[in-house]
């Protein structure tokens, strides 16, 4: 008897799916200009000097990580234009909390104005002016700052010699020291302080020129003197102020990788 049930068909195989390659997108660098602003907590501050004045400034910070290390920038003299927002340290303020894991406090001496305002009080030569560098130090350990270095620049470098010997203080970054208001007693207090002190100096300095700068310094035993081939006193160009940021992460904060970059990727990929 012939069976009548239907007969098992073999069960088709299905094709293979060809799944399209994902393509990634390529990471863009993009390049740090004049006028580039890097990631950064950024927020307005104000210090309160011992003699009742109140000074405007800012506080720039690394957006994920804790600060390696703290610059307090002394700006040069107001009288001829120096202030908060006087262009190396400005640029320092826009690149080095994104680059180099350094908080950034820039603010305005005594009767000094800027975008950001006026401090209170009036210019002083640089004598009441150690009450205003007094002030930042105190923000900072107030604010558990890590690590302050001071920074100045020209005038600013008369108040870090005069009035930075503080046992709080790292050490000093000098950029165009003219030595106008600071005398051999202040190189002297500074080698006994002890702390490292790197002194900057541009070729064509307007002040005080390499050679001069290390027959001065040489009384400070600790002081290394670096002279800038080409530079000037204002560090005019990106070359000069790469140049100045790079030996200012180089002292202050080794462990980061000098040169600094010239490209920056957002989320990181260039440190």
């Amino acid at each position: 008897m012939t069976s009548t049930e239907p007969s098992k068909a073999e069960p088709s195989k299905a094709e293979p799916i060809k799944a399209e390659p994902i393509k990634a997108e390529p990471i863009k660098a993009e390049a740090i200009k004049a006028m580039t602003v890097l990631p950064a907590r950024r927020e307005d501050v104000e210090l309160h000097t011992a003699d009742g004045l109140t000074l405007v400034g800012e506080l720039a910070v690394p957006v994920e990580r804790d600060p390696a290390a703290t610059l307090v920038t002394l700006h040069p003299l107001p009288t001829h234009g120096g202030f908060m927002d006087s262009h190396v340290f400005r640029k320092a303020a826009w690149r080095l909390p994104a680059l180099a894991d350094l908080a950034v406090l820039r603010f305005n001496t005594r009767g000094t104005s800027s975008p950001r305002g006026t401090s209170e009080g009036a210019f002083d030569g640089g004598d009441a002016e150690r009450f205003d560098v007094q002030a930042a130090l105190e923000y900072v350990e107030f604010h558990d700052l890590p690590h302050p270095w001071l920074v100045g620049w020209s005038f600013g470098t008369e108040l870090a010699l005069k009035h930075g010997a503080d046992p709080a203080v790292e050490g000093a970054v000098l950029l165009s020291p003219p030595l106008h208001r600071a005398t051999d007693a202040d190189l002297d207090a500074w080698a006994a302080f002890g702390r490292p002190l790197v002194v900057i100096v541009p070729e064509h300095d307007d002040y005080l020129r390499p050679d001069e700068a290390r027959r001065r310094f040489a009384r400070v035993p600790q002081a290394e003197v670096i002279a800038v081939d080409g530079g000037k006193h204002l560090w005019v160009g990106e070359s000069q102020v790469r140049r100045v940021l790079d030996e200012i992460v180089r002292h202050v904060n080794p462990a980061c990788r000098v040169p600094l970059p010239t490209e920056y990727v957002a989320n990181g990929a260039d440190r």
